[in-house]
């Protein structure tokens, strides 16, 4: 038989959540972006932070620690205290693809709790204009006679270019980078040829005539760009991931903590004016879900990330 004083702490315990939900906050939320500066996930997160924490009573302080495609925001959100005063945005190949390939001591899915997908990515290929390339078959040509090289966010573009490269007997080769704006100086300045990247990133050098987009991931043409096709549409006929950014929070963050985040950021996302300003404007598809929705979609896309390591061919140790 339980001890009756047991029994009581039990219950005033469990009482105590709401209510941590319904004083909460009561100071400022640390957020850690895990782009450089300039990054899509930096410029969304500060957008967002204003709003949400006028809708919570209170300001977001977002800090950028970019790094390993995502792993050293991830491990340094993970290691605060599950209170709800940290959360973090991270790409969906620091949750999905990473723990797959670099198998270690940190595994998200047990040490961070989703919050809220805010939004898929859409990603071009795009070559730098001085190449003159204006097709696939083009670059492929080029690149028998020149190196070239090029950066790619996530996995399932690289076995894109893994693909185009024993199909066509080239060797364009990946470079490491830190962040959206490392990516888009490299493109200008020469240092880097070719990038598989977010529209929103590249699409005002194309604009500019600086930047050729040969093709862009997702089943529809961006309004961004209505130009560029899409690589069903060139002939790519292969199944491409979605890119997409996830909010996330240390394991142990009290459900109702994490409810009133998710539900403070979908009502942000939900404004007309916010949704075309800080996502459409930028290539982004808004997504509207609750926390517990998300999680479950996680699942189903660790699936589909171990499919994609395997396709790859980068990684045969992978089972």
């Amino acid at each position: 038989m339980r001890c009756p004083m047991l029994l009581t702490l039990i219950a005033l315990g469990a009482a105590t959540l709401p209510a941590a939900a319904d004083d909460y906050p009561s100071r400022p939320i640390h957020a850690i972006a895990s782009q450089g500066p300039g990054g899509l996930s930096d410029l969304f997160m500060r957008a967002l932070g204003d709003q949400i924490g006028q809708a919570l009573g209170t300001s977001i302080v977002v800090e950028d620690r970019a790094g390993a495609e995502g792993t050293i925001g991830a491990k340094a959100c993970a290691d605060a205290a599950p209170d709800g005063y940290t959360i973090c945005i991270l790409p969906g190949e620091a949750i999905v693809i990473n723990p797959i390939i670099q198998p270690s001591d940190f595994d998200p899915s047990q040490r961070l709790v989703p919050v809220a997908r805010p939004y898929y990515l859409t990603q071009m290929f795009a070559v730098s204009a001085a190449l003159d390339i204006k097709s696939f078959a083009d670059l492929a040509a080029q690149a028998k006679t020149k190196p070239f090289n090029y950066m790619a966010p996530s996995l399932s573009k690289v076995a894109f270019m893994e693909a185009f490269n024993k199909q066509n007997g080239i060797d364009i080769v990946r470079i490491p980078f830190k962040g959206g704006g490392d990516a888009v100086n490299a493109m200008l300045t020469g240092t880097t040829q070719i990038a598989i990247f977010g529209i929103g990133n590249l699409v005002s050098f194309i604009r500019d005539g600086k930047i050729v987009g040969l093709a862009i991931d997702g089943d529809q043409r961006s309004p961004l760009a209505p130009e560029i096709p899409t690589f069903k549409e060139v002939g790519y006929q292969e199944h491409i991931a979605a890119t997409f950014f996830g909010i996330f929070a240390p394991a142990g963050t009290p459900k109702p903590i994490v409810d009133r985040l998710n539900a403070a950021i979908v009502a942000v996302e939900s404004k007309p004016d916010f949704q075309q300003k800080f996502l459409i404007n930028r290539g982004l598809t808004p997504v509207l879900e609750s926390a517990d929705a998300f999680s479950k979609e996680l699942v189903a896309d660790r699936a589909e990330g171990r499919a994609v390591v395997k396709a790859s061919g980068l990684y045969p140790d992978v089972k």
